[in-house]
């Protein structure tokens, strides 16, 4: 039978935790104690009414409306109530205003009242909840009439920007416009480029929108001193070095997105704001100004893991994200598994590490890490014991490309199927890293791709072998419709050992595939060559997904997928027995990532393969 696989983690910093819900079911804290601090609480309950049949505006401005949305939470009074409906009268015009409707009617009415005939200081003390109603006019869509660039936006094509007669009116894509042509012109070096006059004209008898434009450039700059606002334990110089933003280079709106990527990257701060001066100083350069929030610099969590073949699992960690005040990250942890799967307290897999790492040793785009980690684990393959560590540094050459080299030495004694009498090995490796991600979200992408190039020359100090493995990976992600409600997610690794046989290869180095995180429906390590029962390894492997994603509504996600993979006693795949599963998986999404579990067959199993798996984690398959 297939492992399941459920995984509970409680992280925690230094401070209270607020109430929490998670699949609609609040986990701790209540409604209650949310509403504590309302003032003399009114309940109402609204109706809502939007003419037409066009689901998409009705769910808009059903979106936009906070009488409908916090309806199930009371306000604080009449007055309470009469300030909420006019703020969503509001609401709901900018709303009709971003879907191109600029004729539209909102009427709202308290107690059958409508809200322009109702008294400043109205009370409602009616039965509750009072009755609310909101009916809405959308009128029709109008489209984008003459358009009219001014001022040093004169030579710029509107048409470039979304700006063209009979295009869309949507005061959201004038708006995306406007911003456009200023990035534009700040992509020159221009700092103070701005829109000084906007004139919209709209024509009801026509359903179009005129729109003029004055757009003043402002001349070229660099930069001028960097402050820096907010912080308490980070160091202040660091936090300016850390922007890389060097005074006097040339002003690039791109550097000042790098920058505050950046500082978010350290994890030291919640937020993170930097902005121009309204005005350069007396040496012509432009003064940036960095707004910062710290986070809880201190961090512990636990987690705990259960599988119906492989036993239950404890871990615990402990970290700190500015442990000099530079941003220095130490992070201790340890678990145990496989308890209730053996009964000898020997056979437990236990795991223990140690991690640091400092930002900005080589400038603010480098990083230097270390990491010591002892390991003791009985997985199928084989047992082993092994501490090690590496250091190493990584670089970010560009925002989407990231090199990383280090040196790492590993003691290991294996016991496997090809050594069973036991071997040991003293390694020593220079892994090389190199990845390309423009992907628009790391958890949940909807476009872009990513792609990995590893390489790991290793020498066996005791056994006197050199070896190098090789990996490649690559996944790409295309979102269809507007609202990327479909997603076509693939994926694409092969690997490669050159250099030694698969005897002198040590076994946790081989390749193998199978499970949750490779080819799904099939047992982890369980794809491959196999001795006496036991999976060997290979020398190369091959796996490919293929995965549509699609978004049931906000929450909601139904993700069909096809894994395929193989492994090889060869050098390179020879592709002589691919083993293919097929499944289908739901994801809840929050903040922190889609929370995945995924159900799959294998569907040209061997005898010892399971009938289906079952996997869950936080982020998509890949």
């Amino acid at each position: 039978m297939a492992a399941l696989l459920s995984t509970a983690i409680l992280a925690a910093e230094t401070h209270k935790a607020a109430a929490f819900e998670i699949f609609g079911i609040r986990l701790w804290g209540s409604a209650e104690e949310d509403d504590a601090d309302v003032v003399d609480p009114l309940d109402y309950a609204v109706t809502f009414e939007v003419a037409g049949d066009d689901d998409d505006l009705t769910k808009a401005l059903e979106n936009a409306s906070t009488l409908k949305g916090d309806e199930e939470r009371p306000v604080s009074g009449s007055l309470g109530l009469l300030a909420k409906a006019r703020n969503d009268r509001e609401r709901l015009i900018a709303a009709l205003f971003s879907k191109a409707r600029y004729d539209g009617v909102v009427d709202i009415s308290i107690a059958g009242k409508k809200l322009d005939d109702l008294q400043p200081d109205a009370v409602f003390d009616g039965p509750q909840p009072v009755p609310v109603t909101v009916s809405i006019q959308p009128g029709s869509k109008f489209t984008l009439g003459d358009i009219v660039l001014k001022g040093d936006a004169a030579g710029i094509m509107g048409a470039d920007y979304g700006l063209i007669a009979g295009g869309d009116a949507a005061s959201d894509a004038i708006l995306k416009a406007e911003a456009g042509i200023v990035r534009r012109l700040k992509e020159e070096g221009r700092p103070l480029a701005k829109v000084t006059g906007r004139t919209i004209v709209a024509d009801h008898a026509t359903t179009t929108l005129d729109v003029t434009l004055d757009v003043a450039a402002g001349p070229i700059a660099g930069y001028g001193e960097t402050t820096v606002e907010g912080t308490e334990t980070v160091d202040r110089d660091f936090t300016v070095y850390m922007t890389g933003l060097e005074r006097g280079r040339q002003y690039s709106p791109k550097e000042i997105d790098d920058a505050r990527n950046r500082l978010l990257a350290l994890e030291v701060f919640s937020s993170v704001s930097i902005n121009e001066a309204l005005a350069l100083n007396p040496a012509g350069e432009i003064p940036i100004d960095v707004r910062v929030s710290e986070r809880k610099m201190r961090y512990f969590g636990a987690g705990a893991t259960f599988s119906n073949t492989e036993g239950a699992g404890i871990e615990g960690y402990w970290g700190h994200r500015n442990l000099f005040g530079r941003a220095e990250k130490l992070r201790i942890g340890g678990s145990i598994s496989r308890i209730g799967d053996t009964t000898e307290i020997g056979n437990l897999n236990y795991n223990a590490g140690i991690m640091f790492e400092k930002p900005g040793v080589i400038g603010p785009a480098s990083k230097f890490f270390a990491n010591l980690k002892a390991v003791s684990e009985h997985p199928d393959a084989y047992d082993r014991f092994s501490i090690g560590g590496n250091v190493g540094l990584s670089y970010e050459l560009t925002k989407e490309q990231t090199v990383s080299g280090s040196l790492a030495v590993d003691y290991s004694d294996i016991e496997d199927v090809l050594n069973p009498d036991g071997k040991r090995y003293l390694l020593v490796s220079l892994p090389l890293q190199y990845v390309y991600d423009n992907r628009d979200d790391k958890l949940n992408p909807t476009r872009g791709f990513r792609a990995l190039a590893y390489a790991e020359p290793t020498y066996d100090a005791l056994n006197g072998n050199m070896f190098v493995k090789l990996k490649g990976e690559g996944s790409a992600y295309y979102g269809l419709g507007a609202d990327n409600r479909f997603v076509l997610a693939g994926r694409v690794a092969m690997g490669s050992i050159l250099g030694a046989s698969l005897e002198d290869v040590p076994a946790d180095r081989r390749f193998y595939a199978g499970g949750g995180g490779s080819v799904r429906g099939y047992a982890y390590q369980g794809i491959g060559p196999h001795t006496d029962g036991k999976p060997t390894g290979g020398l190369s492997y091959a796996e490919t997904s293929i995965e549509m994603r699609y978004a049931y509504n906000d929450k909601i996600g139904i993700v069909p997928f096809i894994d395929a993979g193989t492994v090889s006693t060869s050098q390179f795949p020879d592709f002589a027995s691919v083993k293919v599963g097929a499944g289908i998986g739901l994801r809840y999404l929050t903040p922190f990532g889609p929370l995945r579990v995924d159900v799959a067959v294998p569907l040209n199993p061997g005898p010892g393969d399971p009938s289906y798996g079952i996997y869950a984690g936080v982020g998509q398959a890949f």
